[in-house]
């Protein structure tokens, strides 16, 4: 038996409220289950869903979580090809034994923790973060230079494993399937000469053991308040001590780090397996080594082998070039733009960019050898005069041309003496026009969205979602979502014009297009709209039909436009013949 969707319930529900309180009113939600990842943009629930009972439920390919990720990650192809297979092997994994009810008893289990060796500023944080709003997981990063051994001043590495079920709103059952990320990991690296009790180096190593095994966590624990005043509390509501833990098993943990120096030790080893007397290796860049890194050289480096070991997974991400930071900065999906766009958007005023401007940012961004972190100051750089003075005016839009990035305070005066210049209105309207195109070509290429609710997607529609996109700093899919909303409103208008009179109307998708054209900048004229037309169609179908008998009317585009002319229209047509006999 197939259960009915949410859509299908509204609709009862909403014909049963009108039938009992009148045609105006339906029902009309947004609902999301507990723990139950965002459809994705194939139209089908992916990720890890444990509403689904005792056991969690992953249907999520390496291939589709990869195809995810090039959405929002420039290059750094082999790191996002390791990351999407053994993560997504890791969760359907614990599916699969769960499934078979063997999770619980398996002996030396072997988890996928990962780790991520790399400059600063080349995606590594921003890769993990990503996942895990994929797959709606709870996500913590910790600093693996804050941490100490448990028992001595600083953080506890277990401290991380609270934090998760914080970021899980408590919800246990969610934590334990988790993302523990540990930045800077080389720096617990042992340097090989410390005398007495190492508490931040090796020390922190071994106390990382356990967890990154299997280990019980205890959630409560003196130096957290707050923990201990809920045991209290449940102490005295039922005067029982239960003893609250976390077990690690589940949890994948991945770390990363620059790893500074590895290089050298891969380049000795490689050196000394080299055949013959003066052999020589070929010429590499650091990147280069280090993609030939194997475990024994992170134990030369000054991990622990037992630490090494529980971590089966290594891969490398490369530095970005100048080319690389450009195409960040063209990716519709980039942070750096998008979180700009929106700074200015505040404010009333659009931002746009033209490609040479991209381009100048890029080459300042590479010239600080921070990776992608140096796009955020050089932005800032160029647009900090525009953001602190075009607030106070009336500009209402800003073009970032290469001069403004060159000499934001030249351009911003020449701006201000002139905000009316047609040749700045041009290049305006020339790049809105272009953003738009692409995004609409983007569109076509993710349909899947509008199958599942059987409408045909027509270029006009595909033109009011980017319209929305653009215009209402809108993702994509939150305005085809919307779109869809309008048009589900006007259709429920066919079920409510037949209780009203007894008439059915079919509203054609032309008709519909022409709706939603009047309600992109206002909403609320959908209602006004729809309401004016089922009382103009009202009287005259009724007639139509005591005349002719008919009962199903299309209504096409031209009824919406003029409604009385098209009900004369049909009225004369149906009295014609009688006025011949």
């Amino acid at each position: 038996m197939n259960l009915p969707s949410q859509k299908d319930l509204e609709r009862e529900i909403s014909d049963y409220l009108s039938k009992k309180y009148g045609d105006r009113i339906r029902v009309v939600s947004h609902m999301v289950f507990p723990w139950q990842s965002k459809p994705d943009d194939t139209g089908q629930k992916k990720g890890i869903d444990p509403s689904k009972g005792p056991e969690i439920y992953f249907d999520l390919k390496p291939e589709e979580l990869e195809a995810y990720l090039n959405k929002y990650v420039v290059k750094q192809d082999t790191a996002k090809a390791v990351l999407a297979t053994k993560i997504c092997t890791h969760f359907n994994k614990i599916a699969y034994l769960q499934k078979r009810g063997k999770d619980r008893h398996l002996v030396g289990n072997i988890k996928n923790n990962i780790i991520l060796i790399g400059p600063t500023g080349v995606g590594k944080t921003y890769l993990i973060k990503l996942i895990a709003a994929k797959l709606g997981v709870p996500f913590v990063k910790g600093d693996a230079t804050k941490f100490s051994e448990t028992g001595y001043v600083g953080g506890d590495v277990e401290d991380l494993i609270r934090d998760l079920v914080q970021e899980a709103d408590g919800d246990f059952k969610k934590a334990q399937y988790g993302i523990v990320y540990i930045d800077e990991i080389d720096k617990i690296a042992s340097s090989g000469h410390i005398t007495g009790l190492d508490v931040s180096r090796a020390g922190v190593q071994r106390a990382l053991l356990k967890p990154l095994e299997e280990t019980e966590v205890d959630l409560h624990v003196p130096h957290d308040p707050i923990s201990q005043i809920e045991a209290i509390e449940k102490y005295r509501r039922t005067g029982k001590r239960e003893k609250c833990s976390l077990n690690t098993r589940n949890i994948l943990f991945i770390v990363s780090g620059a790893f500074s120096g590895l290089s050298d030790i891969i380049k000795n080893r490689l050196a000394k397996q080299s055949i013959g007397f003066g052999a020589e290796i070929d010429s590499h860049d650091e990147i280069e080594w280090l993609q030939q890194v194997k475990p024994q050289d992170l134990i030369e480096y000054g991990f622990e082998t037992e630490f090494i070991g529980r971590f089966p997974v290594i891969t490398v991400l490369k530095s970005l070039t100048e080319d690389n930071l450009f195409e960040i900065l063209r990716n519709p999906n980039n942070p750096v733009i998008v979180s700009k766009k929106q700074d200015f958007r505040s404010y009333g005023i659009d931002l746009k960019f033209e490609e040479d401007a991209l381009r100048l940012l890029a080459h300042q961004a590479y010239q600080e050898r921070t990776g992608a972190r140096a796009l955020v100051s050089v932005v800032e750089r160029a647009l900090l005069p525009f953001e602190k003075k075009l607030p106070s005016t009336g500009v209402s839009f800003l073009t970032v041309t290469r001069a403004v990035v060159n000499d934001p305070p030249k351009e911003l005066q020449r701006l201000l003496e002139n905000p009316d210049d047609a040749v700045r209105l041009g290049r305006y309207q020339s790049l809105l026009a272009e953003e738009k195109e692409l995004l609409v070509r983007r569109l076509k290429q993710e349909e899947s969205l509008w199958k599942d609710s059987r409408l045909k997607l027509t270029p006009k529609k595909l033109d009011f979602v980017a319209h929305l996109s653009i215009n209402g700093d809108l993702d994509p899919k939150e305005a085809s979502e919307k779109i869809l909303s309008w048009i589900d409103q006007i259709k429920s208008y066919e079920t409510s014009f037949f209780k009203r009179c007894g008439v059915r109307i079919v509203i054609e998708e032309d008709a519909i297009d022409r709706l939603l054209e009047d309600c992109l900048e206002n909403s609320s004229k959908l209602y006004m709209q729809c309401e004016r037309l089922c009382n103009i169609l009202e009287y005259g179908l009724t007639v139509v039909k005591e005349k002719t008998a008919q009962e199903v009317f299309s209504i096409p585009a031209e009824a919406v436009e003029n409604p009385e002319l098209y009900i004369n229209r049909l009225i004369s047509k149906c009295y014609r013949p009688l006025s011949r006999e």
